[in-house]
């Protein structure tokens, strides 16, 4: 006897919880739109390729954000320190102004925003997006890494951001 694979899959509720119990790091994906600022909080950011340097995440197809991001002929990945849940929770609500105070930040050298205070900045070029199921894949060439200093990064974990704290 062989083993095959169910004729199902587990439901969205039982997944959802199964992946809460993963942390995640968390970053803003940030980007210039026809003038205009826009950005994203994404916890699905990772690392691709070393050679060439190539970055991912995900967003939701449904996102409101989405349609200006994909049009930028550049992005930043701002990676969050472990006090700016702040921000994270800012970029994740809709209907508001996530660039207006209190937010800190400023023009980058191709012109998308640079977060203030984050661990590191990543300046990418669009190298490819993928529709995979409900989201979409989006992987960015980096041309530039600006790291600011150790800090400890920002999470998410069961619905929740949080600090790393390191064991000794």
């Amino acid at each position: 006897m062989t083993d095959t694979l169910p004729d199902r899959t587990v439901d969205a509720d039982g997944f959802r919880r199964a992946l809460a119990v993963h942390p995640a790091g968390v970053v803003v994906i940030t980007a210039l739109s026809e003038g205009l600022p826009v950005g994203l909080t994404a916890t699905s950011f990772c690392s691709v390729s070393l050679e060439p340097p190539l970055v991912s995440f995900y967003v939701d197809r449904s996102s409101s954000t989405w349609p200006s991001l994909r049009t930028a002929d550049h992005f930043a990945v701002n990676m969050l320190a472990g006090d700016q849940a702040d921000v994270a929770a800012r970029f994740a609500r809709k209907g508001i102004d996530r660039f207006a105070e209190p937010t800190r930040w400023r023009p980058g050298p191709l012109g998308a925003p640079l977060l203030q205070d984050v661990s590191a900045h990543l300046i990418c070029l669009p190298y490819e997006t993928r529709e995979v199921g409900d989201h979409i894949l989006v992987v960015g060439l980096v041309a530039e890494a600006n790291v600011r200093g150790p800090a400890r990064p920002l999470l998410y974990h069961s619905g929740r951001f949080g600090r790393f704290v390191a064991q000794a």
